[in-house]
């Protein structure tokens, strides 16, 4: 029955597939603006194309565009009705719906909340008390203002110091521009200068925006101002992108001298990554201010005392401690205040400040992650009221999107948990908040970001996939990496459906962390659902296309992605404006109004068929690396991976990767239009099958601890802080036979196991299992067809190649050899395929060409769909060379038709290609649907349609929107009615080629006898 079930499914595998398979987007309603009639467009056209539901969310507020004069502001009786009205469509249409955690996409705020209810943080006053004989006693500082009026003390100290520096004379070669920022291009140095000699011990750096150069200074002393040397060389923590809510302080060695100088250089400049994002910009020092101190300091606190998403370069104890005296509540010291000069520093917390910021009229601050009350007061608050709704029952997902809310560091019961946690009382050591030494002070901050992260899990992820079960949904979520402290994968744990993201032409934005977070999480977890936010774009041009795309695609597939939802499908509330409304710019604008949606549906049906497929069964990967128990952290990228297995990344590798992070003049690149950036940074097209066959996850200490482990080796990558409890368990796993590497691994291949697929450069692989069923995904990246002898890991049964561009599938001639399977595999440029080996011997013969040859027609009669243009041609031209303005700059689908003659036989099979279309065509003989070409090879099975003798050939040809908006820019538009918010265009003036460019080929075909 078993072999039977798979034959069945690999002859009818397109033509049914389970709803999960299918595709989804976000649907974005924009500044308020929305219309009924929109609503029934939008998801009547999702539905056409094939896609399964959308996750809606409601985006910034009526105020802020007026001018599109929008009424369904965010929880008014207006927007509940369009809720209800898009709720009863999607019903009636037997689609499903998610909704966000909030209004809008970042992260779980609202109105509802008050700030003693918000994301808490640690903060303090100081003031200085000179303690003698004659002056024993002291005041505290005034208490910190707080934010938006919300303050509570915690406690107070009194901490030995020495005496405060006087302030020193400015000079040097980098001088303040007119905003009293340092700033510099080129090499220089800011100089202080002391009319004596003073001891220095810290520096603090204030950085303007987010300035990884500033972060980089080179710290120099001399006693003459002629001979310096080096105190100490900063180098940047690993950082996200949301990196300004904490300056920067670094502890010096004890250094006595009159001159101190900061010297920069852009050399040596990182080429930037997902954790140093303020690198990929152009290396230029921009600074406010720099404070040097005369007291010894934890190094780098703010990286350490979860105030922001960082990584210290150093956590090593602290050596030198001043005397630290904790006061009563009425500030009298629990033990006498010896003589000399006291900082007094009064310690309190108060609301971060952070608001779901892209909300509209349910905008307010971000909830405590920490205290379950809150968290179950912001789902009730803005989700359970879409759960009240009529029809109610379409929404299937609460989701949990993009953290943009930075982290939290405090709750009111922040101490209590601590201690319950940890085993001791935080209160006595609350001076390392504010980079105090103290005997221990490394473990206590550890210790503190350990109970963020499992605060983040305990109360914020429990609750919310609590609160998603009692409504009767599913929860997912993208990561919590970057930006909150904590796991980058733990939180999996609690979600069903684990959620990455990946970005189109984005470099500076794309986020391969973000994607092996949800793709490692789900592995850990035993998550079969492997969910991603695609193609987002900073700036889009409107040259997209579903060719362009498909190599992106592809590869997420091939990296574990196994549920895409499209970014973004954008409502547009006119039916009179096209393109109409889109995310200010932002996102594949893959929406109704996009020229070429209706023709999407053969992508989105390959996207099903993929999907059909990488659902089924479990991964199958080789190897784990350990991301250590430090925090915070995440999933590697491959790059960082090179100095533990050089063996199996190769020579070439090793110096590509050593050119790269060299970062040799610091090149520059622009992607997209408009935003130069690095040019070094990592980007996941280059790393395709960069270990020779073998695939990895990463392992959370949770995971390596607690979970199954189902590889065959397990990198511990050096310099990694591995606890007691992993290194037991890492330990045991050794004594069972998993390789550890803990040390570079210089053999081409694993020890434990030989290579999962032997490839060609450039092809991505994938690997599941389902049973006895063994399923290959590969993936071409070439833009050239390739004919390849591949090597998989298997003897299992049968292969079949199964094509998902068109869901044909045929037995391949093969061999077992040496506990592999030998085969060829013909993929077009950017195609995929499919191996899978089954039980069943029966399957299709592949097919040999027989001859192509150039289809001779009759002239084409051609019409444009937007304009009602017509016209005869022969032979087929460029539309941008017309002389006619209407069809020079026309965007949008024409329709070609003409005649053409053909002899039939018995026994063979007919392709129609189009060898130059531009960009996606329908195609239609005899009046038949042979379907939609949309990627290489640009071809349809006409065999069941075409006749002996004469046949009629429609072709439906759609360019992008990029002409149109070309000739409307410049008053040339042609057709009525072009209208959109996004104003991002492709460089220069030029128009891209549109039309039916080459005649079309036939290709015949007859069946190989197999052997």
């Amino acid at each position: 029955m078993k072999k039977y079930l798979i034959s069945i499914a690999l002859l009818t595998l397109g033509m049914q597939t389970h709803a999960s398979s299918r595709p989804w987007t976000f649907w974005y309603w924009m500044y308020g603006a929305v219309s009924k009639q929109a609503i029934k467009a939008d998801l009547q056209a999702m539905k056409d194309v094939g896609l399964e539901g959308c996750y809606l969310m409601p985006i910034r507020g009526v105020g802020e565009r007026p001018d599109y004069q929008g009424t369904a502001q965010q929880l008014t009786p207006t927007f509940w009705q369009m809720v209800d009205y898009a709720m009863e469509q999607s019903d009636s249409l037997q689609m499903q719906m998610g909704v966000h955690i909030c209004d809008g996409f970042a992260l779980s705020g609202g109105p509802w909340i008050s700030p003693e209810e918000s994301m808490q943080q640690v903060v303090w006053t100081d003031t200085i008390a000179h303690i003698d004989r004659r002056h024993s006693t002291f005041a505290l500082p005034q208490a910190h203002p707080g934010h938006l009026g919300f303050y509570r003390d915690i406690a107070a100290f009194a901490v030995r110091v020495a005496s405060p520096l006087p302030k020193p004379h400015e000079g040097g070669t980098i001088k303040r521009d007119e905003k009293g920022v340092f700033r510099a291009k080129t090499p220089g140095f800011i100089e202080f200068s002391f009319d004596a000699p003073q001891q220095v011990r810290s520096i603090h750096i204030v950085p303007s925006g987010n300035n990884v150069q500033a972060q980089r200074l080179r710290i120099e002393a001399s006693t003459d101002g002629v001979t310096y040397q080096l105190v100490r060389q900063l180098t940047p923590p690993r950082q996200g992108w949301q990196n300004t809510d904490q300056n920067y302080t670094y502890s010096l060695p004890a250094t006595t001298a009159r001159y101190f100088r900061c010297y920069w250089t852009p050399v040596g400049t990182e080429p930037g990554t997902e954790d140093l994002d303020a690198a990929k910009w152009a290396p230029t020092l921009k600074i406010r201010d720099i404070r040097l101190g005369a007291d010894a300091v934890i190094d780098q606190y703010e990286a350490k005392n979860g105030s922001v998403w960082r990584i210290a370069t150093n956590n090593s104890p602290s050596t030198d401690f001043p005397e630290v005296v904790m006061l009563d509540k009425d500030g009298s010291p629990r033990h006498p205040l010896g003589n000399g000069i006291w900082r007094i520093v009064r310690f309190g917390h108060t609301a971060t400040g952070h608001t779901n910021a892209t909300a509209g009229g349910g905008k307010g601050l971000e909830c405590d992650k920490f205290t379950q009350k809150t968290v179950e007061k912001q789902i009730d608050s803005w989700f359970g009221q879409f759960m009240k709704r009529p029809h109610s029952n379409v929404v299937r997902y609460m989701h949990i999107d993009s953290w943009e809310c930075g982290s939290q560091n405090w709750s009111a019961s922040f101490a209590d948990e601590f201690q319950r946690r940890c085993g001791y009382d935080l209160l006595p050591f609350l001076p390392v908040y504010a980079g105090i030494p103290m005997p221990g002070d490394d473990r206590v901050l550890r210790d503190i970001r350990t109970t963020i992260d499992h605060l983040i899990n305990d109360v914020f992820f429990a609750t919310a996939a609590r609160k998603t079960r009692q409504y009767g949904v599913s929860l997912s979520s993208e990561s919590v990496a970057p930006t909150m402290i904590s796991d980058g994968l733990t939180h999996y744990r609690y979600v069903d459906f684990p959620m990455g993201e990946f970005w189109l032409n984005s470099p500076t934005h794309d986020k391969p962390n973000d994607m092996l977070d949800a793709i490692s999480g789900a592995h850990v977890y035993g998550k079969t659902i492997v969910q991603a936010e695609g193609f987002t774009e900073i700036r889009g041009v409107w040259n997209e296309t579903p060719a362009m795309i498909k190599p992106l695609l592809d590869r997420n597939l091939a990296l574990g992605m196994n549920r895409l939802f499209f970014h973004v499908n954008t409502h547009n509330p006119w039916m009179d404006r096209r393109p109409g409304m889109t995310l200010d710019g932002i996102g594949l604008f893959f929406q109704r109004d996009q020229t070429w949606f209706r023709e999407a549906k053969g992508m989105v049906d390959y996207i099903t068929r993929c999907q059909e497929w990488l659902q089924r069964g479990v991964p199958v990967v080789d190897i784990a690396v350990f991301t250590g128990d430090e925090m915070p952290s995440r999933s590697l990228t491959p790059d960082r991976l090179v100095p533990m297995l050089p063996g199996l990344f190769g020579t070439d590798r090793i110096a590509d990767e050593a050119r790269r992070l060299a970062n040799e003049g610091q090149p520059m690149e622009e992607s997209p239009v408009g935003v130069r950036h690095s040019a070094g940074i990592i980007d996941l097209k280059n790393w395709v099958n960069a270990l020779h066959g073998y695939c990895y996850d990463s392992m959370n200490p949770d995971g390596l601890q607690n979970g199954r482990f189902d590889y065959k080796a397990l990198v511990v990558p050096q310099g990694s802080f591995v606890s007691d409890a992993s290194k037991r368990r890492i330990a045991e796993l050794e004594s069972q036979g998993v390789r550890i590497i803990r040390t570079p691994y210089c053999q081409d291949t694993l020890d434990v196991i030989g290579p999962d697929a032997l490839l060609p450069e450039g092809v991505a692989f994938n690997h599941r299992r389902d049973g006895n069923t063994e399923i290959y995904f590969l993936a071409n990246q070439l833009d050239s067809a390739r004919t390849m002898t591949i090597s998989l890991r298997t003897t299992k049964g049968v292969p079949h190649i199964y094509y998902p561009i068109d869901g044909k599938q045929e037995q391949p001639v093969f061999r077992h050899s040496n506990g592999r399977t030998e085969l060829m595999l013909t993929l077009s440029a950017y195609g995929s395929a499919f191996v899978i080996f089954t039980d069943e011997s029966q399957g299709n013969a592949p097919e040999t060409t027989l001859q192509h040859h150039v289809l001779t027609t009759a002239p084409w009669d051609i019409h444009f769909h937007n304009n009602g243009v017509s016209l005869q041609q022969q032979p087929l031209a460029d539309w941008t060379a017309s002389s006619n303005d209407s069809i020079r700059y026309y965007s949008g689908r024409a329709t070609y038709t003409t005649n053409f003659k053909i002899k039939v036989k018995k026994g063979q099979r007919y392709y129609l290609s189009l060898p130059d279309v531009r960009d996606v065509a329908q195609i239609w003989v005899n009046d038949t649907d042979c379907g939609i070409v949309w990627t290489s090879p640009y071809e349809v099975d006409i065999t069941n349609a075409v006749h002996r003798g004469n046949n009629t050939l429609r072709i439906a040809v759609t360019n992008t929107w990029h002409n149109a908006l070309r000739g409307a820019d410049a008053g040339k538009a042609p057709f009525d009615g072009i209208w959109t918010n996004a104003r991002y265009r492709t460089k220069g003036d030029s128009l891209l080629p549109a039309g039916l460019l080459a005649q079309p080929i036939i290709r015949i075909t007859k069946a190989t006898k197999q052997q």
